[in-house]
């Protein structure tokens, strides 16, 4: 879920980055922890933990008088990439941990719920409307599938496991990709390889205000609406998403935690009210996301694509031997039940 560079105004350290940015590593007054203070002995196995004090931390502040600190057990990669500050590094809890710009990403061990809950429910939702049950391979046959932003690869893994899945992933830093290929290859598990997909390194927001292609579902795994990610929460950009679309297609999107980013998903559904005839929301919790239940986004012009019984998911999931870890066909449907305080946030 990469997240862009800061936008801010003020001097560049001689990082390369401006001082709002160079929060998040604590360590006296420096900035990315010293690899003199390793927490395992040298040449230590990547996960092993040695039992040493932790001194180093990584201290995410993405929302306002909040802070998360994960201990830097081990610090794997970090460089400025020209579009984001880029780190990866081992946690003894959440194993190899991928964070831009200061915000924590994802990690080895729960980012399988944020991708299965992104990928899964609209391509299951969009199958069961084509009757598609199993892979087929005959001309125009099969679900295109459009992913903007997750470079890292996680959602395109879920993607490809349907056998009809032809996809095309729209990613803004080629870096990302990279790097994430060589310290998280279990994100990607070989699909960047997969002949049924194809990469773009471009701005996602131009590109689906100028392609000519049409997509049975659109999924975009978003940074924050801050900087050039802002583009990808406007009316326009969700009303290019659904010129992108098939007839009955489905845009889903990534819309932080409402605990403590409501703002955000009032605002995305206020814009798929607009254009879209069926917009929802369906939640998921993601360990590393603190706050409470992830928001996804939801919008189609067919209404009964979010109202399969769990019997149809449940054919589809088996007709190709779909394994999870986390969703499942009663999932689908429960996730679509929303509390109180979040009903009252997309009726604002």
């Amino acid at each position: 879920m990469p997240r862009p560079t800061c936008s801010c105004a003020a001097p560049a350290t001689p990082t390369g980055r401006s001082p709002c940015c160079a929060r998040p590593w604590r360590r006296g007054a420096s900035r990315f922890p010293s690899t003199g203070a390793a927490f395992r002995a040298e040449g230590g196995a990547p996960g092993e933990w040695t039992g040493e004090r932790t001194v180093d931390w990584f201290e995410e502040t993405l929302h306002d008088g909040i802070r998360q600190s994960l201990a830097v057990d081990r610090m794997l990669h970090r460089e400025h990439t020209g579009l984001h500050d880029l780190a990866i590094f081992e946690n003894r809890t959440f194993g190899r941990v991928l964070a831009l710009d200061g915000a924590i990403q994802t990690t080895e061990a729960d980012e399988y719920v944020y991708h299965e809950m992104l990928a899964h429910p609209a391509i299951l939702a969009r199958k069961a409307a084509l009757g598609s049950t199993a892979g087929r391979s005959g001309p125009g046959d099969g679900l295109d599938i459009l992913i903007v932003g997750g470079g890292d690869g996680g959602c395109l893994r879920e993607a490809l496991r349907h056998p009809e899945v032809r996809a095309m992933q729209v990613e803004i830093d080629p870096r990302v990709v990279d790097l994430a290929k060589t310290w998280l290859p279990a994100l990607s598990a070989g699909a960047f390889d997969d002949p049924r997909a194809e990469l773009a390194i471009a701005d996602g927001a131009r590109f689906v205000a100028e392609t000519g292609r049409r997509f049975d579902v659109a999924i975009v795994d978003s940074t924050d609406p801050v900087g050039p990610g802002a583009a990808l929460f406007t009316e326009d950009f969700y009303r290019n998403c659904k010129r992108c679309l098939k007839d009955g297609g489905v845009l889903v999107t990534q819309n932080g935690v409402p605990a403590l980013q409501g703002g955000e998903l009032a605002a995305s559904h206020a814009a798929f009210r607009a254009l879209f005839a069926d917009p929802a929301c369906y939640l998921a919790p993601v360990p590393t996301y603190n706050g409470g239940f992830m928001a996804f986004g939801w919008a189609s012009d067919d209404a009964g694509l979010r109202r399969w019984s769990a019997a149809t998911i449940r054919d589809r999931i088996d007709a190709i031997g779909l394994e999870t870890r986390y969703f499942n066909a009663d999932i689908f449907a429960a996730a679509f039940a929303l509390p109180n305080d979040i009903r009252s946030l997309l009726r604002a």
